[in-house]
């Protein structure tokens, strides 16, 4: 059982390498089992569909962006304040922009989702979800910040994030202190964002 697990994860993160190198249309089966270095059709043993690889992928990168335990056990011992939002903040745009091939894959998701309902009905729901967590999250950690203001977040760093993936404004931009003043602006609060 350990292994078809570890073999599902491997081929997950080979599709979400494929889909962050190749696009939507270069996403297959075989495009999989090449990228996984396993034999041909293993791929279609564990995803029946081209939906499967999807479902797998947005499964993968939930996993793969994880918030590191030990900082964020460091981050909830502190005062729950618009600096310790900040701080959470660009811990998410660390993860996004250290997994390049996860966020690129993501984005890239979200344009097959304009042209195919199945994935719009998927990504939907993972992204949804998402954001119903992370306003959860924010009340459960007392930090500053409405529902509102968490989406307005979310539209704000994808932005940031596509931006820093791709062909940024300016590459010389710190996109922390990106963070620290949308923070400033939406939130708002005494003096500035500082860390």
């Amino acid at each position: 059982m350990a292994r078809n697990l570890e073999r599902r994860t491997k081929l997950a993160d080979a599709a979400v390498k494929v889909l962050a190198r190749e696009g939507a249309r270069g996403l297959t089966h075989r495009a999989v089992d090449a990228e996984a270095g396993v034999p041909k059709g293993t791929a279609s043993n564990y995803f029946a569909s081209r939906d499967g690889i999807v479902e797998a992928i947005l499964l993968r990168i939930g996993e793969r962006l994880q918030p590191d335990p030990k900082l964020h056990d460091s981050l909830a011992r502190r005062t729950p304040n618009i600096e310790l939002f900040a701080a959470y903040l660009r811990d998410i745009v660390r993860r996004l922009t250290t997994d390049r091939d996860a966020a690129i894959a993501l984005f890239e998701l979200r344009l097959e989702a304009a042209r195919r309902p199945e994935v719009a009905e998927a990504l939907t729901s993972w992204r949804r979800s998402g954001l119903e967590a992370d306003v959860e999250f924010n009340q459960k950690m007392g930090l500053p910040g409405s529902p509102s203001d968490i989406t307005l977040f979310h539209y704000a760093l994808d932005g940031l994030i596509l931006d820093q993936i791709t062909v940024p404004l300016d590459p010389d931009a710190d996109s922390y202190e990106a963070v620290n003043v949308l923070v400033d602006r939406i939130i708002g609060g005494k003096g500035s964002v500082s860390d």
